[in-house]
């Protein structure tokens, strides 16, 4: 596949077009500052412990305007402030993506921010045959 023929042209530096009068703005106003997310996170795409989604995330820090951390950091804290929210919650509400809101939140668990309530895990739990024996014991009462 050939490429069509670029057109010199004369009085321009190297023979291409003169750079537009305006800058070309390819977002808008309504659309905020534009950040990467592996901005937020500083290049990390795992935190330093694992979160499972339903785990709650919850705070007693009053004011976090005053602690070294960033600012969706403080949003995290705002929103768990007495208020316990899954890590999915979190990153819904902050519209944020999962890994990093997890990259965020291991770094507020590091520095003892927050505090973090895993849920149990299947292994733990009763089986299923105990919790039966357990319905038919309660219904011959």
């Amino acid at each position: 596949m050939a490429y069509p023929p670029r057109e010199y042209l004369p009085g321009t530096p190297f023979g291409y077009p003169p750079p537009p009068e305006r800058p070309v703005q390819w977002y808008d106003e309504d659309a905020g500052p534009m950040v990467r997310p592996y901005a937020l996170t500083k290049g990390r795409t795992r935190p330093g412990q694992p979160f499972d989604l339903i785990a709650l995330v919850v705070t007693d820090i009053p004011d976090p305007t005053g602690l070294p951390v960033g600012p969706e950091q403080i949003a995290i804290l705002e929103i768990c402030r007495g208020n316990a929210l899954s890590v999915a919650e979190i990153a819904a509400d902050l519209d944020l993506p999962l890994g990093v809101v997890r990259v965020l939140l291991g770094d507020l668990l590091d520095a003892e921010h927050i505090r973090v309530s895993r849920p149990v895990p299947p292994a733990l739990l009763p089986h299923e045959h105990i919790l039966q024996e357990v319905i038919h014991g309660l219904r011959a009462l």
